[in-house]
């Protein structure tokens, strides 16, 4: 009996071990706060983070990002990397001066985005935006460029709520 019960305790703190490891280094949840990412991302749903992939990797444009400021955490997309010149002249996305197809949004997103720019990012800088565009608070109203290190991660699953699971890429 004693050694059945050894046995069970060494297995749940193996368990409690790993998942500690999991959620400190690797995974991570976080919420959708506002309609700033609709239709791709929906108030209130709960998405998995890979906080991982940028110790290895640098953010890419198109990443759906999660982005750590001080009182909130914002969910992004990057739009614009670093040593990048964007611009939006009548809804159209424009890098280095290459127009640039953004088929994660429908007409009437695009139709929030405006013009604006053209903008020179930073060195270790991105520009973000939300796919809502009309009521985004983003890098081009608030927000302003994102240092490298307040990206804490890459969002990848919708998981809650349970009807809407789904990738997020």
């Amino acid at each position: 009996m004693k050694k059945e019960i050894w046995e069970w305790t060494k297995a749940i703190v193996i368990a409690l071990v790993i998942a500690f490891l999991l959620r400190t280094y690797i995974f991570a949840t976080s919420v959708v706060e506002g309609a700033s990412m609709d239709p791709t991302l929906e108030n209130g749903e709960r998405v998995i983070f890979n906080k991982a992939i940028y110790l290895l990797d640098t953010p890419d444009r198109g990443d759906i990002v999660i982005i750590q400021h001080p009182n909130k955490n914002y969910v992004k997309r990057v739009i614009g990397l670093p040593n990048e010149t964007i611009e939006v002249k009548e809804n159209k996305l424009y890098v280095n001066g290459d127009p640039r197809e953004e088929s994660y949004l429908t007409s009437s997103e695009l139709d929030g985005t405006g013009s604006f720019g053209p903008i020179e990012i930073p060195e270790g800088q991105y520009f973000v935006m939300g796919d809502n565009r009309s009521i985004s608070k983003d890098s081009r109203n608030g927000l302003g460029m994102i240092e490298e290190d307040e990206i804490i991660g890459r969002s990848e699953i919708v998981i809650y709520p349970f009807g809407n699971i789904s990738m997020t890429r």
